[in-house]
């Protein structure tokens, strides 16, 4: 049962797609203290608190304060309170009772989850106004099912889209993906996608490709398609101002991007330099940014990925000469260290400040909003720009589309990625806990950049994410300008990673069933333990996952280890996998097991009664299904699995 409450006047999101009543009664589980602007409730011993999708920490989100206020921040450590993302539903559950709650407003929002106070979750407000969903089932499944519905169904890729995928900031030039398909090609490891970051267009501009470095792009894009690869190239939220660009000039004639409150256009700055900003949250300028993409699927594109959408800011121009005039003050003076600091954080003030989120103003709904309100939904509605586009331009075939910033409603449109992680073994961690929590709130298509983003990257840990990132949906190699190269090929265990990607190619058939079965049916596709198995041992384990209905993962995410602990709540069959073809099976009972696992090695745990499909990799997603299937079961005269098939490419 979902009910429906409202605290003051709140601005609409469009995230829930059901209608309800709005209930009269004082909101469940809740005190509210208008004067404060808060919402609290007692925590029981025993309560966990699970969801809050992209977030830091750990599954159990006891214990830490956590603010919805979408930030463009690479350095995702213990200490934040914000990321990318602002996916305001949360289960809280014990033996005893179990309720979910949804927090629906775009603006600024914090979660004190035992963080002041050890057995108090309170949720303090910018804005007290916020329509709140009350989500009552028998058990924390149904609770997300009912949440999942009432927001609309998943975003489907294509098919296509669960292949392998290389990026890099930047590859430069068409012959620079030309040698990463050919080295990939010689090394015998499949791969379906080359991203293309901010280099490939002309000066930065969205909907431009740079003839000189990419000359022929149509025959370009033809010629790699032939070869099998999808190129997937970046668009961001900012237009550089120059005239003469149509985007620039078509969006200052018609109005559509944001304004100050004197009326004029908000000068920011990006890659380009000086940008204005879409205003996404305006139906004419949202179709309009939206209809845009078409000029490169008319070249034969048919993904994209959204990027610098919370926005991210480098500077406005207003506040660049606020510092500047400041700056001048500090001359000549003997700085002690009040006035070292305080010049330091004038000068760091720069980029993504607060005080430029309340800048610049939306037309929304028929009404002049100012940023900082309604920020939570920017890169939301720039997906839905997307989503909506390829409606009208594509009607009848998928497009795929990932969003770095994000709100719940957003999945309807696209999938995520987890932002410019680091080469750190705590964010590969991270990535496995972050799994089930952005699956509560409807992102399916989603996973982290393979190996780290930032940092240099090594050997080992490339590995062991890979063993990992094979079974997320999104499967994207990723790294930042001026760390190491990070493409598989470069690395002396070839084999080892031939033999990963041949796997995850393997498994496609298991991947794609489950993910669609999700999506179709309003289910989580990742899932822990605790959300399956009852035991007291099981909702303290927060390093498994379960991965539709036939596997368990337990996946090695310390350095310079040969093996983990892992807890099984059943009897389980181990898989030992060196290879799609090279496997052993062993029965592990219920309990505490340490299992070794090699660096060349992934471990997959069949439940009892269930079937793991298998298919023989060929050559990427062009000939996944071609082949026979093989199945390994435990308990096979239990066993059956219903395998969805479709043609992976039509709108369904």
């Amino acid at each position: 049962m979902v009910r429906k409450y409202r605290i003051g006047n709140p601005i609409p999101t469009d995230s829930v797609v059901k209608e309800f009543q709005i209930s009269e009664e004082s909101i469940p589980h809740f005190d509210r203290n208008d004067e404060k602007k808060e919402l609290s409730l007692l925590l029981k011993k025993n309560d966990k608190v699970f969801g809050l999708g992209e977030t830091v920490r750990g599954m159990n989100k006891r214990g830490w304060l956590y603010t919805a206020n979408n930030s463009d921040d690479p350095n995702h450590t213990e200490n934040k309170n914000s990321l990318y993302a602002s996916q305001n539903f949360f289960v809280v559950f014990s033996k005893e009772d179990q309720f979910g709650v949804y927090v629906d407003t775009p603006g600024k929002v914090s979660f004190d989850i035992g963080y002041t106070s050890l057995d108090k979750l309170v949720i303090s407000f910018e804005d007290f106004d916020a329509d709140i969903y009350i989500v009552e089932g028998s058990d924390v499944l149904d609770i997300v099912s009912q949440f999942r519905s009432i927001i609309g169904r998943s975003y489907i890729p294509p098919k296509w889209a669960f292949g392998f995928g290389q990026s890099r900031w930047s590859y430069m030039t068409a012959d620079e993906v030309r040698e990463v398909a050919d080295k990939y090609a010689e090394a015998g490891i499949p791969l379906d996608m080359i991203y293309l970051d901010i280099d490939y267009m002309e000066k930065y501009k969205d909907f431009t490709v740079d003839e000189s470095s990419f000359p022929e792009f149509p025959k370009f894009v033809e010629e790699m398609r032939a070869r099998g690869i999808h190129l997937v190239p970046i668009i961001d939220a900012g237009v550089k101002v120059e005239e003469g660009y149509d985007v620039y000039d078509e969006g200052v004639e018609k109005g559509y991007f944001v304004k100050k409150e004197n009326g004029e256009n908000l000068l920011a700055a990006v890659w380009p330099g000086l940008v204005h900003f879409p205003d996404f949250l305006n139906d004419d300028a949202r179709a309009w940014f939206g209809n845009k993409y078409k000029v490169l699927i008319d070249q034969g594109i048919d993904g994209f990925w959204n990027d610098m959408n919370e926005p991210a800011i480098f500077y406005t121009q207003d506040h660049l000469d606020e510092v500047f005039e400041q700056i001048e003050d500090y001359k000549g003076k003997n700085l002690d260290i009040k006035s070292f600091f305080a010049f330091k954080d004038l000068v760091g003030s720069i980029d993504n400040n607060p005080e430029d989120y309340r800048r610049f103003y939306h037309e929304y709904k028929g009404k002049r909003i100012r940023h900082d309100k309604v920020h939570n939904i920017f890169g939301y509605n720039m997906t839905r720009a997307a989503g909506e586009a390829f409606e009208r331009i594509c009607p009848d075939k998928r497009i795929l589309m990932f969003s770095r910033s994000s709100y719940i409603g957003a999945h309807r449109y696209g999938g995520i990625w987890h932002g410019d992680n680091h080469s750190w073994w705590a964010h590969l961690l991270l990535n496995i806990q972050q799994m089930p929590a952005v699956n509560m709130c409807g992102f399916l298509y989603t996973g982290a950049d393979i190996g780290g983003f930032g940092s240099d990257t090594t050997e080992d840990l490339v590995l062991r994410w890979t063993a990992f990132g094979i079974f997320t949906p999104l499967f994207r190699n990723h790294c930042a300008m001026g760390m190491r190269n990070q493409e598989l090929y470069r690395f002396e265990n070839i084999d080892a990673f031939r033999n990963i990607i041949k796997l995850r190619y393997a498994l496609i058939p298991y991947l794609y069933s489950e993910f669609m079965k999700a999506a179709l049916g309003d289910k989580m596709l990742f899932k822990p333990l605790c959300f399956e198995y009852g035991d007291d041992r099981s909702s303290q384990v927060e390093d498994q996952l379960l991965l539709g209905e036939s596997i368990m993962l337990a996946p090695v995410y310390t350095q310079n280890a040969t093996g983990r602990y892992v807890y099984l709540p059943e009897d389980m069959k181990l898989v030992r996998f060196r290879a799609y073809d090279d496997y052993d099976e062993e029965i592990l009972q219920a309990g505490d097991h340490y299992v070794k696992a090699e660096l060349n090695e992934v471990l997959v745990f069949v439940r009892k009664g269930h079937v793991l499909p298998l298919t023989t990799p060929e050559d990427g997603m062009k000939s996944v299904g071609d082949a026979e299937m093989t199945y390994i079961c435990y308990d096979s005269d239990a066993a059956s699995y219903e395998l969805y098939t479709d043609d992976g490419v039509s709108r369904i």
